[in-house]
């Protein structure tokens, strides 16, 4: 349930607005309806602005997520359980429908809900009467259902996923949501409003946002939506508070995904440790050559870096400084004694404080 209270919802696109106007020439009819939208695009929010613009405001706002509970635990959710209906249940329990009596109930996920559910739904959207699980009395209630999904329901119906005729019951009007990407007035709007939000809450200033974030902002295309720009504006704004910076916030596009990592685990899910990531190796840029050097001295210089850095870059271990080059060990080892690294030049690790050659 929530407080008696409007839900803020932020926006001034005109796709937003059209559908803010749907929703309140429908709250006022005591009817069932269905709110359509991708994830992230504020269908609980419409659900409660139905809820506050209609006659029931002042009732109960219960919201049930279908999808978060198995069948057995969203039968007993909904219509509530009679003492021994199950393992476990030692004593009666109110279900949502009950609890909802005078008030609105917020079906979210409704997809999810399995047919034998289904099947108790389309009785109490029809006549307002139920049972609870393991019980023989027949009990009313005065609700309104208010019903959500992200879901295309009539090809659902279609392919026998989902109850036709309780679709016909709940889809006497349906409010389907633009996507942000549809919205693009209101992503400065929004991201504004949220960073900010961040900002109070870390008890800092908000400096705002740079012209290139916002435009970047506007081209992205948030299949996340609203949800996604929120979590977004306010994980930049919040990087840039504690860096204490001053200078208008910068759109991240490593803060795009949270989980982008060289450590990210596997999508195989197979529990094996992650590995570094393999890294090409240090290129050498060739000296400069220096025409009054003689060409003999100027290769020798070259070669004796190449050996300096991988010897240094294996800790002076001839062999894989040798891999390294793409040399033989015995190739390797001509070079060093070609040099005169000789028989400095060990497995050991080199001294920090002497050139390479002193190993």
């Amino acid at each position: 349930m929530i407080g008696n209270q409007s839900p803020q919802l932020i926006g001034e696109d005109p796709s937003w607005l059209e559908a803010q106007e749907h929703v309140s020439r429908l709250a006022p009819l005591d009817r069932p309806c269905l709110i359509i939208g991708e994830r992230g695009t504020g269908k609980e929010l419409i659900g409660e602005r139905m809820h506050f613009l209609s006659r029931r405001w002042d009732g109960p706002f219960v919201k049930v997520n279908c999808a978060a509970l198995s069948e057995q635990l969203l039968d007993s959710e909904l219509f509530g359980h009679e003492r021994g209906a199950f393992t476990g249940a030692t004593e009666r329990r109110l279900g949502r429908f009950e609890l909802a009596n005078g008030g609105t109930l917020f079906l979210d996920e409704i997809a999810t809900a399995s047919m034998q559910v289904q099947e108790k739904l389309l009785r109490v959207v029809e006549y307002g009467e139920f049972q609870r699980l393991g019980g023989e009395k027949v009990l009313s209630t005065d609700v309104r259902v208010v019903a959500a999904t992200n879901v295309d329901l009539p090809s659902k119906a279609a392919q026998g996923d989902f109850r036709a005729d309780l679709l016909d019951r709940l889809a006497f009007d349906v409010v389907t949501l633009p996507p942000l990407r549809a919205r693009p007035a209101d992503i400065s709007l929004l991201a504004d409003f949220f960073a900010r939000r961040m900002a109070r809450e870390m008890a800092e200033d908000f400096p705002g946002f740079s012209p290139s974030a916002i435009a970047a902002m506007e081209a992205h295309d948030w299949p996340g939506n609203v949800r996604e720009l929120r979590n977004f504006s306010q994980r930049i704004t919040y990087r840039a508070i504690a860096e204490h910076s001053v200078d208008p916030v910068q759109f991240d596009v490593s803060a795009l995904d949270p989980f982008d990592s060289p450590w990210r685990p596997s999508a195989d899910l197979s529990g094996t440790p992650p590995v570094a990531p393999k890294t090409a190796p240090t290129a050498i840029a060739p000296p400069t050559p220096v025409l009054d050097i003689a060409f003999e001295e100027q290769v020798r210089l070259f070669e004796t870096s190449l050996i300096d850095t991988a010897l240094a870059t294996h800790e002076g271990h001839q062999g894989k400084a040798a891999k390294a080059l793409d040399l033989s060990y015995h190739q390797f080892r001509g070079l060093l004694k070609k040099y005169g690294y000789g028989k400095a030049a060990t497995k050991s690790k080199p001294e920090k404080s002497g050139p390479i050659r002193s190993l």
